[in-house]
């Protein structure tokens, strides 16, 4: 068993010896798993749509912030790994990754002076930021000069009512040009996000609003030597960001980078309602073989039938992400051997803390110390729960411990 440092408290959910079977009670549950084959499938199948899209892939990075993950995504031809933070770029180039995208600001004079150690401590790693503001530009370009270094910038664009960005073209434009001639900052290029976009049907704001990114970049090409990086796409748009971006005039040395993070693992929620909808209006996703398949499950037992028609399952709102729908039951486990489990039959209904109640429909057998395994919807907030994950193969066999950087 791991530990931390030199104390007796071990790490959440190392198995206890190895090789262990999760479903032998060989580790301590609740247990966050991640099966092996499910998540090199998904690497290999977003690399390979971007590769048949022509467009560069840097998967956003804080989804997982693993640094075995990031370096499976850059070892399969990722061309860069996304990150928010300072702190998360410093975990990405310890990891290994050569091109960090930091799709933010970068504010504060701590934080300017932590991407400045790392510039001279990765020499050869590529960094970049975001800018949506000239006070944020005339800071960083005071700080690196000072510090006799070039941060590399792009101007980010975002929309009214949304998180970051020059809420218009023109003062996206304006911003570029005095970029331009501030000592300290090189601009590289134009980022957005276009999944702050919400309603009934965002497509066709989602398409505007990359329309209008690709005219601005070619306003903006004067001002970027060399390549121009223009960049977007989260999980759910990705197809529509290559279908608009190369079907219209952009700069001449231009590279498509898009940043889907969720797909790594995949989902049985959210993503897996968005990916479904992308396959059902994407030709080339269709015909590229193979789909994304969910990867991260989170392994669970009974510690208490109360009253007829409930249980109680050990895990909770400190275990897993219940934003976007509760964890459900996909599996039934009892002594390792894996029970029937009918449609809606153990339904998860609440959860707290520490536990999950999950109610029972007539007929069902479930008892004090029975496994069940969940689906989880919106990996991001489960993998931040986890100091360590349990890297398993089809049969639940621990492969590995993989250690989150949060």
């Amino acid at each position: 068993m791991k530990y931390h440092s030199e104390t007796l408290i071990p790490h959440k959910a190392a198995p206890v010896c190895a090789p262990a079977n999760v479903l032998a009670e060989e580790v301590c549950l609740p247990a966050a798993v991640i099966k092996k084959s499910a998540l090199l499938s998904n690497i290999d199948w977003m690399q390979r749509y971007a590769g048949m899209r022509g467009v560069s892939l840097a998967p956003h990075g804080k989804t997982t912030m693993t640094p075995w993950i990031f370096q499976a995504q850059q070892q399969a031809g990722a061309w860069a790994i996304g990150v928010g933070t300072a702190w998360q770029a410093s975990v990405a180039m310890a990891s290994g990754v050569q091109r960090v995208l930091m799709v933010n600001q970068l504010v504060g004079k701590a934080n300017m002076a932590v991407i400045s150690q790392l510039k001279r401590h990765y020499r050869d790693v590529d960094y970049l930021c975001c800018v949506d503001s000239l006070a944020n530009a005339r800071q960083l370009s005071a700080f690196f000069s000072a510090q006799n270094q070039t941060l590399d910038v792009m101007v980010e664009l975002g929309v009214a009512g949304g998180r970051c960005g020059c809420r218009s073209s023109e003062a996206a434009l304006t911003l570029a040009q005095k970029i331009a001639d501030m000592p300290g900052l090189r601009l590289r290029g134009l980022e957005l996000y276009e999944g702050v976009l919400h309603g009934d049907n965002p497509q066709p704001q989602v398409e505007a609003l990359l329309r209008e990114a690709a005219r601005l970049a070619c306003a903006m090409e004067s001002f970027v030597e060399g390549e121009f990086i223009l960049t977007g796409a989260g999980t759910v748009w990705y197809d529509v960001v290559c279908n608009v971006w190369l079907s219209v005039e952009k700069p001449s040395q231009c590279r498509i980078v898009i940043r889907p993070g969720c797909y790594i693992t995949h989902d049985q929620g959210i993503y897996a309602d968005a990916q479904q909808a992308l396959m059902a209006r994407d030709s080339v996703a269709c015909d590229l073989g193979g789909d994304l398949t969910s990867a991260l499950e989170l392994v669970a037992m009974v510690q208490s039938v109360p009253e007829a028609g409930r249980a109680v399952v050990n895990f909770g709102k400190r275990d897993c992400a219940f934003d976007a729908g509760l964890p459900q039951p996909i599996a039934h486990y009892r002594d390792g051997q894996a029970l029937t489990l009918a449609p809606h039959s153990i339904t998860s209904v609440g959860i707290m803390d520490q536990h999950c109640m999950v109610t029972l429909s007539a007929g069902t057998d479930v008892q004090v110390g029975d496994i069940l395994v969940f689906g989880t919807s919106h990996p991001c907030l489960t993998f931040d729960k986890w100091k360590t994950l349990l890297l398993v193969d089809d049969e639940y066999n621990v492969i590995d411990e993989l250690d989150t950087l949060f």
